[in-house]
């Protein structure tokens, strides 16, 4: 006999399949444990009424297979509807061993519909459909059992209007020719993920590149078994080993718990509970292959470029405007630099976002152009025009 939570798993993901789409949020904690604890999934479906039917998966108090859901999540065909996805995403990922696909971010669609990048979801729904929620509830402790009317009546806010948001902007973005841009902006949100790799984590350590390859061997030893003490006890990586103290000890290399006892930042529980295992990660680090330090150039500039950055953000700023968009969705400084810097050096650099797809098209062009010397800037009526 399947559970009755099973039953509703399964009604859900038939729902969704039957509309082609679902809403979904997440209450979660991340706080004092090395990865977030998923503590609530709020998922919402469409009716064959026209309503909207939404239900609270409790990982914590019920036991359910979230098998059929996932699915659906990892199914194109399938549009999946969330407001900020990024964290969502990759704890569904993670927490349910899935894919998440054709995802479709309010948080992103608002601000290609003529509203602020980053809008909060309470904002976004007061504009657009003129909803105002309660949220009472934010800061309350989610994994703690059992949950109050309040609690739960705060996280099925959060996907009730959520179906119903998405269309108004799919509306809007339909009439201003942009749902395309949307969808595109949304894609990389498919990719992101949780996950703690070592070799990711190893070039963020503080003056990691000042250490000489066998250190940094030392080093990567180190923080690999951070990573899985951490992992093991469900605590923040820097309860268990800080950065400066984790870079120290791969300097020194000490090789017993007296000379363990000399860094700095090394507490005597630490040093009780986990000198042993210290001492073994730095002695595999000694054996490992040494890590050479691979020196990254930086890129070439000129004295005139920050002034060439100024001119090329206002340009993406006039083009924003123009357009009714939201200037973070264009161009920061930093991609202005790389064109600025790849345009001096007469090579291709693919990695731009600002000359890629729709932003290409918008105003990356554009940009090229008034570096050229094929657009210019001028003010008029107190506002600023480009001229070709």
């Amino acid at each position: 006999m399947p559970r009755p939570t099973d039953t509703i798993v399964q009604e859900l993901a038939d729902a969704a399949r039957a509309s082609g789409r679902l809403g979904i949020d997440t209450e979660f904690v991340g706080e004092g444990r090395y990865r977030p604890l998923l503590c609530l999934a709020q998922v919402a479906v469409d009716t064959p009424s026209g309503g909207v039917r939404i239900e609270l998966l409790d990982p914590i108090e019920d036991e359910f297979d979230p098998t059929p859901l996932a699915e659906v999540l990892a199914d194109p065909e399938v549009e999946i509807v969330l407001h900020a996805a990024r964290q969502d995403v990759a704890l569904l990922k993670r927490t349910w061993s899935t894919d998440v696909r054709n995802v479709f971010d309010t948080q992103v669609a608002a601000g290609f519909a003529g509203l602020r990048a980053q809008m909060g979801y309470d904002a976004l729904l007061r504009e657009v459909l003129r909803v105002k929620l309660q949220k009472s509830a934010s800061f309350t402790r989610w994994e703690q059992r059992p949950l109050s009317e309040e609690q739960r009546r705060y996280a099925a806010e959060d996907v009730q209007h959520l179906l119903q948001l998405a269309v108004a902007l799919q509306n809007r973005l339909v009439d201003l020719g942009r749902l395309d841009w949307a969808i595109e902006e949304c894609r990389p949100l498919e990719d992101v993920r949780d996950s703690r790799e070592p070799t990711d984590l190893f070039p963020r350590l503080p003056r990691v590149d000042r250490l000489d390859p066998g250190q940094r061997a030392v080093a990567f030893s180190l923080l690999v078994w951070r990573e899985e003490t951490a992992a093991q006890v469900d605590r923040p990586p820097s309860t268990v080993l800080q950065d400066q103290t984790l870079v120290e000890l791969a300097k020194r290399r000490p090789t017993s718990r007296d000379r363990l006892k000399q860094i700095r930042g090394l507490s005597e529980a630490t040093l009780h509970r986990r000198g042993d295992s210290l001492l073994e990660a730095i002695a595999r680090g000694r054996e490992a292959e040494p890590i050479p330090v691979t020196i990254e150039r930086p890129p070439r500039t000129d004295p005139a470029d920050p002034a060439l950055v100024v001119l090329a953000e206002t340009l993406v700023r006039t083009r924003a405007e123009e357009e009714h968009l939201a200037y973070e969705l264009l161009a920061s400084r930093s991609d202005l630099q790389r064109i600025i810097t790849s345009w001096r050096d007469g090579r291709e650099d693919d990695g731009i976002r600002t000359l890629q797809g729709w932003r290409g098209q918008l105003v990356g062009g554009d940009v090229l152009d008034l570096l050229e010397g094929r657009a210019s800037l001028r003010v008029a009526d107190g506002r600023v025009a480009v001229d070709r």
